[in-house]
């Protein structure tokens, strides 16, 4: 499942959950009131149903998009089309060229969990709502939110303390499809996509793809890791000359206990002190590729038009 993501959508008055490629590329989406499946690419059915019920539960009803093609007539066989004397070889495409860099579009600017400050300032409650709500001791919808912020924060003061050994950090990439990555440490030991989780004083268990909170139902923290190193393997690779090697690592924050029970180790997974582990990592690029693929990164737009 691994090339596969779940996204909620709402408009018009309706509640989606769609399940998407790498690419974005829409394979399926649900019906969250009548948990109906609109299958869109019938081979990835099994995988989006999976994903799916995850966060549906079951009681899934499958409600195929697209209807079996009608059988073709036979007739003539179609003659192969000749080449012309216009006709040139295709070059071989070299690697995309990278937009200007402006200041607004440059994601070296982001501190961690800016992207969070920004929706909060967007969309979240004024100071004298936030001052109440503390006052009386409530809950309320953003307390996750800023979770959220503290956890990104402190992972980001963390991986900051590596760039004296070589390594570069950014914070806070939006993607096109609205979802973000939380830091991109590029370095001697390679690319890696870094995904924090703010569980304060939670007990966990991550295996090969989902994880555990305290015990309760998988969450797909893992797999979801995967496939954001994919998502950034792709983009880097389209602007390089070379291949980058990108590796998912999911950061827990504030935990009482980690238990890993992974048996294929696809994904590092990490307590918020021990990210100082990808520190002596080496091998992987040498200093001038790790400038280039970081002078990449840093734009904005190559994001969000992926």
């Amino acid at each position: 499942m691994s090339e596969l993501t779940v996204h909620p959508w709402k408009r018009h008055g309706r509640d989606r959950l769609y399940v998407n490629l790498l690419d974005g590329t829409a394979v399926a989406w649900a019906e969250r009131a009548t948990k109906v499946v609109t299958i869109k690419v019938p081979k990835y059915q099994d995988e989006a149903l999976a994903l799916l019920g995850l966060h549906l539960g079951d009681g899934l009803v499958v409600s195929p998009a697209v209807p079996p093609r009608e059988p073709r007539l036979a007739g003539p066989p179609r003659q192969p089309r000749q080449p012309t004397s216009t006709t040139s070889p295709r070059r071989p495409e070299g690697p995309a060229s990278v937009p200007p860099l402006t200041p607004s579009e440059d994601l070296a600017r982001n501190r961690p969990g800016s992207r969070l400050v920004g929706m909060i300032a967007e969309r979240g409650p004024s100071s004298v709502q936030r001052l109440k709500a503390k006052l009386l001791r409530q809950s309320t919808e953003w307390d996750s939110w800023y979770t959220g912020l503290e956890g990104e924060r402190r992972v980001g003061r963390e991986l900051e303390r590596l760039v004296p050994l070589g390594w570069r950090v950014l914070h806070g990439i939006e993607k096109g499809n609205g979802g973000d990555i939380d830091h991109l440490m590029i370095g001697p030991g390679g690319v890696f996509t870094v995904n924090t989780k703010h569980h304060r004083g939670a007990s966990v268990w991550v295996g090969d793809s989902m994880a555990k909170i305290n015990g309760g139902p998988p969450r797909p923290y893992a797999a979801a890791s995967q496939s954001e190193s994919d998502f950034v393997r792709k983009v880097l690779g389209r602007y390089c000359t070379f291949e980058v090697p990108v590796e998912p690592v999911l950061v827990f924050v504030g935990i009482a206990s980690l238990e890993r029970a992974a048996t294929q180790y696809t994904v590092r997974v990490y307590q918020e002190r021990e990210v100082a582990a990808l520190g002596p990592l080496s091998g992987k690029l040498t200093p001038e590729q790790v400038a280039h693929v970081y002078g990449v990164a840093r734009h904005r737009r190559i994001w969000l038009r992926a």
